[in-house]
């Protein structure tokens, strides 16, 4: 007689003795005989077995304590991260542990850290979790499946974000005792399992208990009281639109767990709140605080010459990560009329003057962006063939004719000529779509003149958009340029009340369900979703839709190119710019791993606080 498995492990089970660790070795399959896994990879297998011990790019000694300094633009009225409502301080986020982490090293791939282990089947019609017994919130409570699935409930509940991205997900279950199931609602997308074991995991108890003032608490309204977590930080100190303070948590349940070895190594992270970018650099040069990932070109050029840079004590670095740059943009609002024509939105790029705002205000350090996945295998080059081919005669009917016919490209204004050039087709374009000059400026059809406001949240753009904005009243657009602080800001884009935003869509190795929430029709009326543009388009719901079911690699590199190309000949957006590089300032007081890994310079997860540096940079 053959026995299964099952009964097998329910036979090694009942012998007294048999070591733990050979049984562990069994203990491999759920009640319906699917192979638990301590991790999952989107596609191929994994890089680390079930017995590593750290990651490769980590220091597994590193020391533990000190101080690190951080800043952050903008304000904060509330510590809730998962309310539409309210400006959350974004520290809040890392007090939450998930049931999965992912490898910095390893694009598309996760490991168990509140589950231990993880089963799906073929299908991915859902995702088992089995929680790790030791797993506990900060006050020691355990986590439980009951935590989880009102963690799943509450999320949706709380944001229309939450609501959408995990729409597919239909039912969550206790299985076990310390298992939970979750059931999608379609079959065959690859990346769910992933999507949800990344949910951050809230405490229940906390969450429906009365608040120290004796107020239920509500996960759907903005919250000024320290929230109740399970990572290795807690909130120690916060004072709302100037600072938070995170304090490391001694005790944290899953700090010799393999995927944090060598991670959270300060024993606090203290976050200050800016209103100016360039009161924000001042403060740096007084080193009133310690990091800065560096955006701005011209500052980076020019503005770090002050001493503490030349006598060593601030280092500057670039880091060269394999990541897609993604794709940053003016963003026209397709919800507003103006916009509606393909050809008034192509008009808008021909007339932006990359070449000049390179030339004079970035110092040449920048690209001009040609892809909304830039700088990886994923974007569009030379003309579709093969599956990407194949995918684009589906929709032939439906996609602008130049998909087919034309690599794209933005328009090019090295020369006067160039630039002429560009401002005639722009104005025909304008023309063809039915605008006409009436005395110096462009009307429609009604008289109505053509009246645009870029709206921007930090004074740093303005010295971009206001040459491009003078280029656009000489085409007749009558073009405005409002500066608004970020609380003010972030409503009026949650609310897509705008004309022109400038807007970034950051782009993985591996995109997936991200895509219907950046340009799915679904999203474009949601209030808080990044589809920004509006764009309503069939043929780019059903590319969307290829990606997340794509069975292989190379399925999902053609279906997001042909994505792409779509994307770009509609004209959405003008692109802008980007940089193969990450530059950073720091005050030279902390120590990093001898390898930082590929896609991500992992500051301050991995890096640590060196007392010997900073003795030495306090003496200078």
């Amino acid at each position: 007689m053959r026995l299964s498995r099952r009964t097998l492990l329910k036979l090694l089970a009942a012998v007294p003795g048999l070591p733990a660790l050979k049984l562990a070795g069994i203990a491999g399959e759920t009640a319906d005989g699917l192979r638990w896994k301590h991790g999952l990879s989107l596609f191929g297998d994994l890089k680390y077995g079930p017995d590593f011990r750290h990651f490769d790019y980590v220091k597994p000694d590193a020391p533990k304590g000190g101080r690190v300094r951080l800043f952050a633009i903008g304000s904060f009225d509330s510590l809730n991260p998962f309310s539409f409502k309210g400006e959350a301080a974004g520290a809040v986020g890392s007090i939450y542990d998930r049931l999965i982490k992912p490898a910095l090293d390893e694009p598309g791939s996760e490991y168990g850290l509140i589950a231990e282990a993880v089963a799906w089947p073929d299908d991915y019609a859902f995702v088992a979790c089995r929680l790790r017994q030791e797993a506990r919130f900060h006050d020691g409570q355990p986590i439980t499946p009951e935590d989880i699935i009102f963690s799943m409930q509450g999320l949706k509940q709380a944001h229309p974000f939450y609501a959408f991205y995990y729409r597919d997900i239909e039912k969550v279950e206790q299985t076990g005792e310390r298992e939970v199931r979750f059931a999608f609602a379609v079959k065959g997308n690859r990346e769910l399992p992933q999507i949800t074991g990344q949910m951050p995991v809230l405490p229940k108890h906390w969450w429906t208990a009365n608040s120290a003032h004796g107020k239920p608490r509500d996960i759907t309204k903005p919250l000024l009281e320290a929230p109740l977590g399970s990572a290795a930080y807690r909130i120690a100190d916060f004072k709302p639109g100037e600072h938070i303070t995170l304090k490391r948590v001694e005790d944290y349940w899953a700090k010799d767990l393999p995927v944090n070895v060598g991670h959270d190594n300060f024993d606090e992270i203290h976050v200050v709140y800016f209103r100016d970018e360039t009161v924000a650099f001042e403060a740096f040069k007084a080193d009133e605080y310690d990091w800065r990932d560096e955006n701005n070109s011209k500052r980076w050029a020019t503005g770090y010459d002050f001493p503490a840079v030349k006598d060593g004590r601030v280092i500057l670095e670039k880091f060269h990560l394999k990541n897609s740059q993604g794709m940053q943009a003016f963003v026209l609002n397709l919800r507003r009329a103006k916009f509606a024509d393909a050809r008034v939105r192509q008009a808008f790029n021909l007339a932006f003057d990359f070449e000049w705002a390179n030339r004079n205000l970035f110092h040449g350090q920048y690209k001009r962006t040609n892809s909304f996945f830039s700088n990886s295998e994923l974007a569009a080059t030379g003309l579709p063939q093969g599956r990407e081919l194949e995918l684009l005669q589906q929709i032939r009917d439906k996609v602008p004719q130049e998909v087919f016919t034309q690599e794209y490209r933005n328009p090019v204004n090295d020369t006067p000529q160039q630039q002429r050039a560009n401002l005639r087709k722009a104005f025909q374009l304008l023309q063809q779509a039915g605008w006409k000059r009436q005395g110096k400026w462009l009307v429609n059809d009604k008289g109505e003149p053509f009246r645009v406001e870029f709206l921007l949240v930090s004074p740093a753009f303005e010295r971009i958009v206001l040459p491009y904005a003078r280029t656009l009243n000489r085409l007749g657009i009558q073009t405005s340029v409002r500066t608004i602080d970020s609380a003010q800001y972030e409503r009026r884009v949650k609310s897509f009340d705008f004309d022109i935003i400038v807007g970034s869509w950051g782009q993985s190795l591996s995109p997936g369900n991200e895509q219907r929430n950046y340009w799915g029709s679904a999203a474009a009326d949601r209030p808080g979703s990044r589809n920004w543009a509006g764009i309503k388009d069939a043929a780019v719901d059903w590319l969307i839709e290829r990606i997340i079911y794509a069975k292989s690699r190379d399925e999902l590199v053609a279906a997001t190119r042909a994505l792409d190309r779509v994307l770009l000949w509609n004209h959405y957006v003008v692109p802008m710019w980007h940089i193969t590089y990450q530059r950073t300032a720091r005050w030279d007081r902390f120590g990093k791993p001898a390898r930082i890994p590929e896609h991500s310079v992992g500051f301050p997860d991995i890096w640590w606080f060196d007392r010997e540096k900073a003795a030495r940079l306090d003496k200078k």
